[in-house]
């Protein structure tokens, strides 16, 4: 795609052939440079490569001349190469020339006034990506920097890749496609873009006395609510329509969930209108009572006042970049697992799963329905909706479940994707509070998908989406008959991205659903699992204020090794005067009771509990990998035997006559991607590519000083690097 006419070669090229990178079809190649070096290794560059550096409308892209060892596993992604970067995963362009000692940051329709000798990438993934210029011309390394810095934070939403990607299938479908959508492709996600979507989960969750509203068709009420939601049903339309004005942005209360006593769980912005206040919040805590079948109380849970606000969070991801990421590894374990503790970033993630815990309470125990309150109802009650129902509804646990989970309580809901995900480039003059980044959305998963073909999370609300989408055609002449937008195709189709091999890598061996059953004696039975009742959580029973409530306080300390048992066991007639709250007290019984793997889950809020999440925020930590070793170690057994599990259910149905696989499909079709030998009782041994950071790789991805090495500003050979986000903003150019 990228070599023009084939002429005549003039000299003999002792380079191999470029790699070349796949592109899609509506991919445009912006600018790119020749003879660009990849810095791959921290202390020397004998390992670098060298190639082509190529900016699209949709990715940076590097093709190497020579390449790396290539490893026996390879999860391939079917839209990026092993050296491409998605343009909406660039966080930061940085530009250096450490000849003249300068260096610049690079935005959108920006100028640079010296040659650049160095690129730097930030991306929102951690990963810190190096490019040298040495021997480049000049002006065509400054173009690609440019071109990199104004594809990656475009002004207007429309020039993001995804509208290209969808108006280009668009205009080419055949009947295969309609519309960026595959007809009749078996998606099971739900969407929540219809009414449909809405009564069957209202029907799911036993909820008789609510309701589908539509008064926001055409999103005539709220600019961010969906076109369809749930209301009492002892609420007419009229009265919502006449309490919208009340509430920020016009917000009106959401239903999330039932629980099968009758409570309710409900998000619900701040009223604006102070001299409503009284009358409206009566009026809707009045609907919630009626539709409890004990007209139970209503519980309030004030978000904005419990739980950390978005700047707080972003503050903390700053500082756990900076520890994960850019400093040394040359620190103790000790001041290590310190700074780690400063960030807070554990704190707020033990902060969210305790509140969430709390709402469980009034839910399962207390049996009232509860509103989760935030001002405009758009980040922190996404957090805490969507861990209440895991918690508490079994059904959410499952893959395809647990995507529609997202796409009701964030997508549908009105989170700001566009703005807390940082896509476009920032505008002074609108509300800093509206556009502020911030990773709310990271803070309830361990990864973001950040590939912009897909519509889910590249806007604000659905309404933004379906406006964007209607200008966008209508200035490429796409005709959409009779859709009233153009239908982008949902990341939950992961055959797009994926193999179907590769997708197994998401199956859990662990999981037990409703219909999952074990073979016992040559009997087929219900899979059940009982905890013995001497495995009590006894780090929950009455503990001192500062660690009941998951964090320790200013003036308490916690040595490194076993010093959580020695501290019990010195204050234990202390602990035991102590008095638990109703709900320690509740997540003590369920501690103490059977495991029942189709009912309430619950995590452990103490901080020895809970660890950072080493496979997203140190995945490019050479330094973190451990070859052979980590988690995934067990997961390689636990899916073998899983798999062995089946091929054996599988030979026992067929010798019972009933229908199953043959034998020689069995591989072909498992669920598990490590899968059991033929040969009964030989388990197949770890493959050798297996490491801490599977099924990831950081080498080539990440350069950073090595264990011994030193601080990553030195290699800048005297330039100025940038620790955080933060002092790259204040930094004066």
């Amino acid at each position: 795609m990228f070599s023009g006419k084939q002429t005549k070669p003039t000299f003999k090229s002792y380079l191999p052939p470029l790699q070349v990178s796949e592109t899609l079809a509506c991919e445009i190649v912006v600018n790119e440079a020749n003879f660009v070096r990849k810095c791959i290794g921290a202390e020397s560059c004998q390992d670098d490569l060298w190639g082509k550096l190529v900016c699209t409308n949709f990715k940076v892209s590097f093709i190497a001349h020579n390449s790396l060892p290539r490893q026996r596993f390879q999860c391939t992604h079917r839209l990026l190469g092993e050296h491409d970067i998605p343009l909406a995963c660039v966080e930061q362009v940085v530009t250096v020339n450490d000849v003249k000692g300068k260096q610049k940051i690079l935005g959108s329709n920006q100028k640079l006034k010296f040659n650049p000798t160095e690129l730097i990438l930030y991306c929102k993934d951690f990963r810190i990506i190096r490019f040298r210029f040495d021997e480049a011309g000049p002006e065509s390394a400054k173009k690609v920097c440019l071109a990199i810095a104004h594809y990656s934070h475009p002004a207007d939403p429309q020039l993001l890749f995804g509208f290209e990607y969808v108006g280009k299938r668009y205009h080419g479908s055949t009947g295969e496609r309609v519309n960026g959508v595959d007809p009749g492709g078996g998606l099971q996600t739900p969407l929540f873009d219809c009414s449909s979507d809405w009564d069957r989960e209202i029907k799911r969750t036993g909820a008789s006395e609510w309701r589908v509203c539509t008064i926001n068709q055409g999103y005539f009420i709220s600019p961010s609510l969906p076109e369809f939601f749930v209301v009492p049903v002892s609420l007419a339309d009229q009265d919502l329509k006449q309490y919208a004005c009340c509430f920020y942005s016009q917000r009106i209360p959401l239903w999330c969930w039932n629980h099968s006593s009758g409570s309710a769980l409900v998000r619900m912005s701040n009223i604006s209108d102070p001299q409503q206040q009284r009358k409206v919040e009566q009026r809707i805590s009045s609907a919630i009572t009626k539709s409890h079948p004990l007209r139970s109380d209503v519980f309030k849970s004030d978000l904005d006042k419990n739980l950390p606000n978005i700047q707080d969070i972003q503050a903390a991801l700053l500082k756990l970049r900076q520890i994960c990421v850019i400093d040394s590894f040359e620190e103790s374990e000790e001041k290590w697992l310190s700074s780690l503790e400063s960030s807070r970033w554990m704190e707020y993630v033990r902060t969210f799963l305790r509140h969430a815990v709390e709402v469980v309470y009034m839910l399962e125990s207390r049996h009232v329905s509860v509103i989760l309150l935030e001002k405009e109802d758009r980040d922190l009650s996404c957090v805490i909706s969507c861990l209440v129902q895991l918690m508490c509804d079994p059904h959410c646990r499952s893959l395809h479940s647990f995507q529609g989970l997202i796409q009701k309580e964030w997508v549908m809901a009105g989170h700001r994707f566009l703005d807390r995900c940082n896509h476009l480039k920032r505008n002074d003059k609108e509300e800093v509070v509206q556009l502020i980044a911030s990773p709310v959305f990271l803070l309830f998963l361990d990864c973001v998908m950040w590939v912009p073909v897909f519509s889910t999370f590249l806007f604000n609300c659905p309404r933004q989406r379906a406006e964007h989408s209607r200008d966008f055609a209508s200035s490429k002449s796409i005709h959409l008959g009779q859709d009233q937008a153009l239908c982008f195709p949902p990341v939950w189709d992961w055959s797009q991205q994926f193999s179907l091999k590769d997708q197994t890598l998401f199956n859990n061996p662990l999981y037990v659903g409703k219909i999952a059953t074990c073979v016992q004696n040559g009997t087929v039975k219900t899979f059940t699992h009982r905890r013995s009742k001497k495995n009590y959580s006894s780090t929950l029973r009455g503990l001192p204020s500062a660690l009941r409530n998951g964090s320790l306080g200013p003036n308490d300390t916690l040595t490194r090794r076993n010093s959580l048992m020695l501290r019990l066991r010195s204050d234990l007639s202390q602990v035991r005067e102590q008095q638990e709250t109703p709900s320690e007290r509740f997540v003590r019984d369920f501690f103490s009771r059977p495991v029942d793997l189709q009912g309430l889950l619950l995590p452990q809020l103490l901080p020895s509990h809970l660890s950072v999440w080493k496979l997203y925020f140190l995945r490019w930590v050479p330094e973190a990998q451990i070859p052979q070793g980590g988690p995934i170690t067990a997961f390689h057994k636990l899916s073998v035997l899983t798999d062995e599990i089946e091929m054996l259910q599988n030979q026992l149905r067929q010798y019972q006559g009933a229908a199953g696989t043959p034998n020689n499909l069995h591989a072909e079709h498992s669920k598990m991607y490590f899968k059991a030998t033929s040969t009964p009782h030989q388990s197949p041994a770890p493959p050798e590519y297996l490491s801490s950071s599977f099924p990831f790789s950081p080498v080539g991805n990440l350069c950073r000083p090595g264990i011994l090495g030193t601080p990553l500003s030195k290699l800048l050979n005297g330039a100025k690097i940038w620790l955080s986000t933060e002092t790259l903003a204040n930094e004066t150019i």
